[in-house]
């Protein structure tokens, strides 16, 4: 059972149930930790760790169709704090976007009334994190300020956009896809909208290719696959318009970039999945579903590894793994033919019917290792990669390769004894695909690896609409100790829900009726009566349920014993105020009177018992009073008694109370109060009827009051009756006064009519078909009131209150929400929720709690041990210690869902620990030159692209050429595929390229002169300056590529990238100087980059960081840190250059310094900190002195003073 604590103060809430198709595309999972998903025309926020809902969104007035996250690529401080903030877009085309914490709206954008296609923040600029971009249909795209809700641009295009997806590597390049193709945008820029209109490429839809008509022989699957895709290469993209013949349908579902290697392009339909090299325009790979296979809905491709996680039409999620080109020599002819995606784990489907299917599945962007996927009928399903060691069991000749795990874990290498396989995220759970031309690791220290998935955790809605909801008996102060705010809400599958209104989580789900529940009452704080009736005969008879259910137990039986077949249908059933007697009312036969207590039928009326159309039982009746006779009755006896016995010292008051407390357990059972109920028949008279024990009598009759129609009907509370009419009168009686007063409403039937709980409190709350209204019965005014239409979009099926100032009601969208009085929809403050769950997560906090818990678990010192055990590795040797301080930033900023501090910690820690490596190498082997990189077992993701080492990043573009060129179709494909050769370096097989040229072709003559111009480019000095000579003239006439590639040609690759970043295609300067250049000439390069990434029309200064990052310029970073006010990075980083040693330099030239000024104790102490290098200084120092000063002794303590100060 949940543990409850009583919170009289309940918070407004929603409970959300079934999907609409729009919602289809509505979810998000943000770094922030928290799915968001459009339901209707309300938002959940949903926590993934503990599967519970911790808000609800309500503004929105038509259904939700996007909802997007805003990325958390800044640095954070109190100006700039965590925060959770979301962008919805609806049907109508309004944009909200939310400050999810107060549940308000930062600001609302409103363009076009046509629903929203896309929506998404940019992240990668430092000079604002507002911006937003949204697809306006049918053809717009405007940017937006999130903040202030402001346009800033807005650009049409030609075609209807669907989506648009950005470069991750490019923040110029964005694609469209559009009805009829794809729209390549180059300049797309946050300052003023593209210039151009695009480059339009069409896709011809893939036609059903051989491959699924007959299945491929099993020896050879990879040429017919080659060749497969090359057929549809020349279908698939073209820059004319293809003809109408050609153009079936546009069916590609989706488009995205490939965030784990530059300029590669994914495109999903329904049978494939299609890997796009930009470059060369051209598949590079095809991932095809056989014939029987289940198709693809959807899919996301991973950043950390080159792995898709698939979505299928049947729910089911599938992860595929890029198969490692070098991994097997024999299959080397067949491998270098495509891409392919090898399916490595697969989790279960779900049953898909007419109402139940998947609609989205969403990742977590911080790990990757965690889908979830959402289902039509309002469930959320939360799988988990799990990684486990174990060969796998995979036959031969399938061409799968082993998946290993990663050598190194957070930049530290994992010793082999080190079973566990890390969990945290994908990239540390299996190692990076390997490319041709490099040899695997050593399989000593890495273990093979089998993917599975885990179901974590589920959310679950209310089923279909209508509902029945009643909530249970009011808290009072007899009960306040046990009670629970309990809902129960009756379904029309028969099935009642109860719901702990506290937490909003579901409490029990009780399979009571057979057929629709139509009316639910409570008989005491854990039991209730809910009845059901079957669809009428051909005579109009039903089959009547009356079960009588009990919470604890689950127990119900039928209360009505064996009735209840082929009568007319129950109407209503009422229980009266002391919950003694129960009145079940039919259709066309007299009420039935029953006794809950004993469970007996007391009385049912005669055949000529009017016609019954509104009951209510009146509050009053006699308990007290027979109480007090009782205990009047008892008190007399135990004076009589006691007077017997002639013991008069002991007090009667005392023994009273003793036999009262003896005989209270009696007394309860034994009274039977009277209680009262009226009613009204079809021609508006009122009947008033007494019930006492097993006698019933009827009372007086009141005339119909001629102002009133047919009675729908009545609600009592003290002296107060109201009745309601069909035709929305309501009619006010004060019984004390013997007034009554009529008030016609003009909203049609009065549906229900309920006081609210409390004493003195004569709120009422009145139902109609369209909405509701509350009335104060005291001063018979309305108090507020909500209409279908006008302020709400919902009809609404059910009402009660919920405490006494908080309505219930269940409306036709399949929620139930909890209210203030004054119905007008609210989110919630997160704060003010009790969730039976703690939630991590660092957003929901005060900026400033946020970032004194990041401070708190950061700035221990690493020496000792280290509190709140988050990093769960227990490192013994000191050496280690090195590493955990990386680790720690590394797995902290996953923890706070920190995306820059992630990609800097990530960078940051590789490139420490290959300096550091390089260090001690230069330090054992003397000669060596400081600028050599090293041979380092793992290399940085290539998602990290351009700061990657160079030799990864050469071998890495060579595989990709090679690709190329096995794909090309075209001269243009050889064209392209030779000049890249030209400028990598692999003259002989460019030249090899350029001579396949055919005679007719109008370039033949200029391609055979090349070629012959490349084999015989010799050194000599003439012919070099003449090449130079011509090439800046190339470039100055604007043939810049041209000028380039003979710049190459006569290895002046540095002339070449400083022409282009003169040009400013410095994307393609800093790529030449990575393939091209020895680490000196190309840090050079690179640094020019970096200050250009700084200057303020660029402003992406934490790019330019990672860029010198990875040059290991550590000081300037450290100082570029500092002069951003990124304080505490600047503050860690230092630290750990400190830990690793990279900055020992700097105390070395210190110490020299200090030794020269003749200050030889400040020189001890500086040289003492400078590692290895500054025991030699040490030894100069004091070599009259026998020894070290005992000073430089305390060094540890020295350092860990001297670190806390910095």
């Amino acid at each position: 059972m949940i543990p409850y604590t009583v919170n009289i103060k309940l918070a407004a809430r929603t409970l959300t149930g079934t999907l609409n198709l729009q919602n289809k595309t509505a979810v998000d999972w943000g770094w922030q930790g928290l799915i968001a998903q459009g339901c209707h025309s309300s938002i959940l926020i949903m926590d993934p760790k503990t599967a519970q809902t911790i808000q609800v969104l309500e503004r929105h007035k038509a259904n939700v169709v996007k909802v997007k996250w805003s990325r958390e690529n800044y640095y954070h401080n109190l100006s700039s704090p965590y925060c959770l903030r979301l962008a919805s877009g609806d049907a109508s085309g309004k944009i909200i976007v939310w400050d999810v914490v107060s549940g308000t709206a930062h600001c609302e954008i409103q363009e076009h009334s046509k629903p929203i296609q896309d929506l998404e923040w940019l992240w990668n600029q430092d000079a604002s994190r507002d911006l937003l971009l949204a697809v306006h249909p049918p053809n717009y795209i405007v940017l937006w300020n999130g903040d202030t809700g402001t346009k800033l641009w807005k650009k049409s295009y030609a075609e209807n956009i669907l989506s648009f997806s950005f470069d991750p590597f490019d923040p110029s390049n964005m694609a469209l896809l559009t009805s009829e193709g794809i729209v390549f945008i180059t300049d797309f820029s946050y300052s003023k909208p593209p210039s151009s209109a695009g480059k339009k490429v069409y896709i011809a839809s893939p036609h059903a290719s051989p491959a699924h008509t007959k299945p491929a022989p099993a020896a050879a699957p990879a040429p017919t696959g080659a060749k497969k895709a090359l057929n549809k290469v020349k279908v698939l993209i073209t820059n004319e318009k293809p003809t109408a013949e050609a153009v079936t349908l546009n069916d590609c579902l989706q488009l995205s970039y490939l965030p784990s290697k530059r300029n590669h392009m994914l495109l999903l339909y329904p049978r494939e999945i299609l890997i796009l090299d930009l470059e060369l325009s051209q598949t590079v790979g095809v991932v095809a579903i056989e014939r029987s296979g289940v198709p693809f809905t959807q899919v996301i491709p991973c950043t950390q590894r080159d792995a898709l996680y698939c979505l299928h039409e049947n729910g089911c999620i599938t992860l595929r793994v890029c198969r490692s080109t070098s991994a097997q020599e024999e299959a080397a002819e067949q491998s270098v033919q495509e891409l392919v995606y090898d399916l490595r784990s697969q989790c279960d489907a779900i049953r898909v019917t007419k109402t139940v299917r998947p609609y989205r599945m969403v990742i977590c962007p911080v790990n990757e290792n965690k889908a979830a996927l959402m289902v039509s009928d309002g469930r959320v399903m939360l799988w988990e990669l799990k990684a486990h060691t174990g060969r796998s069991v995979v036959n031969p000749s399938s061409g799968l390769s082993p998946l290993y795990s990663p050598v190194s874990f957070c930049g530290a290498p994992l010793g082999p004894n080190q079973k566990r396989i890390q969990d945290l995220s994908l990239n540390s759970m299996i190692s990076q695909t390997l490319i041709a031309g490099e040899a695997p690791p050593p399989s000593s220290n890495q273990q093979e690896v089998q993917l599975k998935f885990l179901l974590t955790g589920l959310l679950s809605g209310l089923p279909l609409p209508p509902f029945a909801i009643r909530m249970c008996p009011p808290l009072t102060t007899k009960n306040i100790s046990h009670y629970q705010p309990l809902l129960a809400a009756g379904t029309s599958n028969g099935s009642v829900l109860v719901y702990n209104l506290t937490s909003g989580l579901l409490h029990k789900e009780l399979s009571v009726h057979s057929c629709e529940v139509r009316g639910l009452e409570w008989v005491s704080l854990t039991s209730f009566l809910s009845f059901a009736t079957s669809s009428p005969n051909n005579m109009g008879l039903v089959r009547n349920e009356l079960q009588h259910v009990d919470l604890p137990t689950g127990r119900c039986f039928a209360f009505r014993g064996e009735r209840g077949n082929d009568e007319p249908p129950i109407e209503m059933i009422k229980v009266s105020h002391l919950k003694q007697y129960l009145v079940v009312v039919f259709r066309d036969k007299p009420l039935e009177l029953w006794d809950i207590r004993t469970g007996t039928l007391l009385r049912e009326m005669a055949k000529s018992f009017p016609t019954v159309t509104a009951l209510e039982w009146s509050p009053s009746h006699n308990l007290k009073s027979l109480k007090k006779k009782q205990m009047a009755a008892r008190e007399a006896m135990a004076r009589q008694t006691v007077s017997d016995a002639e013991q008069s010292s002991v007090e009667s008051s005392v023994i009273s109370l003793l036999q009262d407390a003896e005989s209270k357990s009696e007394t309860s059972q034994a009274i039977s109060a009277r209680e009262h109920f009226v009613f009204t028949d079809t021609d508006g008279q009122v009947y008033h009827i007494t019930v006492e024990g097993n006698t019933v009598k009827d009372g007086a009759r009141i005339p119909p009051d001629g102002s009133m129609g047919s009675i729908a009907c009545i609600a009592w509370k003290g002296d107060t009756l109201v009745l309601g009419d069909v035709d929305g009168n309501l009619n006010f009686w004060d019984l004390k006064a013997r007034l009554s007063r009529g008030i016609p409403t003009h909203r049609g039937w009065v549906k229900k009519i309920r006081f609210a709980p409390g004493k003195g409190n004569q709120k009422l709350l009145v139902m109609y078909t369209d909405g509701a209204e509350v009335w104060d019965t005291k001063e018979v005014q309305m108090v507020s009131s909500m209409r279908f239409g006008r302020n709400v979009n919902y009809r609404i099926l059910d009402i009660d209150w919920c405490t006494s100032d908080k309505v219930v009601l269940a409306s036709d969208d399949g929620c139930v929400r909890v209210l203030e009085m004054a119905m007008k929809s609210a989110s919630y403050r997160m704060d003010e929720q009790d969730l039976t769950d703690p939630v991590w997560c660092p957003s929901l906090l005060l900026p400033r709690a946020a970032l004194t818990l990041k401070a708190f678990l950061l700035l221990q010192p690493w020496s000792g041990t280290f509190t709140m055990d988050i990093t769960q590795v227990d490192y013994n040797e000191k050496v280690e210690i090195k590493g955990l301080i990386q680790e720690q930033l590394n797995s902290l900023s996953k923890l706070f869902g920190d995306e820059s501090d992630l990609n800097f910690w990530t960078v940051a820690s590789h490139y420490l620990q290959l300096f550091a490596q390089a260090r001690q190498l230069s330090v054992t082997s003397e000669g060596g030159s400081e600028e050599t990189q090293p041979p380092s077992q793992n290399h940085l993701d290539i998602c990290h692209d351009i700061l990657c080492e160079s030799s990864y990043f050469q071998k890495f573009q060579l595989d990709r050429v090679h690709l190329q060129e096995v794909k090309r179709s075209s001269y243009e494909h050889t064209k392209k595929c030779a000049d890249q050769l030209l400028l990598l370096g692999q003259t002989d097989r460019a030249v090899q390229l350029l001579l396949e040229t055919s005679a007719d072709n109008p370039s033949y003559y200029c391609d055979s002169l090349k070629a012959c111009l490349v084999t015989t480019i010799t050194s000599s000095g003439p012919s070099q300056s003449t090449i130079k000579l011509v090439a800046t003239n190339m470039i100055a006439n604007g043939k810049l590529a041209e000028g380039v590639q003979l710049l190459c040609l006569i290895d002046k690759a540095a002339d070449a990238c400083r022409y282009l970043q003169t040009y400013g295609e410095w994307n393609r300067a800093a790529w030449l100087a990575k393939v091209r250049l020895s680490p000196a000439e190309g840090s050079d390069v690179l640094k020019r980059w970096a200050e250009h990434l700084c200057s303020p029309q660029v402003n992406q200064k934490s790019k330019a960081i990672l860029v010198l990052l990875s040059l290991g310029c550590f000081y300037k970073v450290g100082e570029m840190l500092h002069s951003m006010r990124y304080f505490d990075r600047a503050a860690l980083f230092i630290e750990a250059c400190l830990k690793s040693g990279v900055m020992e330099a700097a105390f070395l030239d210190f110490a020299r310094l200090l030794r020269s000024l003749g200050l030889r104790e400040g020189a001890a102490l500086w040289a003492s900190r400078a590692g290895s290098a500054g025991e030699q200084l040490m030894e100069e120092l004091f070599q009259g002195e026998g020894g070290v000063p005992e000073a430089v002794l305390g060094e540890d303590e020295v350092e860990v003073g001297l670190e806390s100060t910095e």
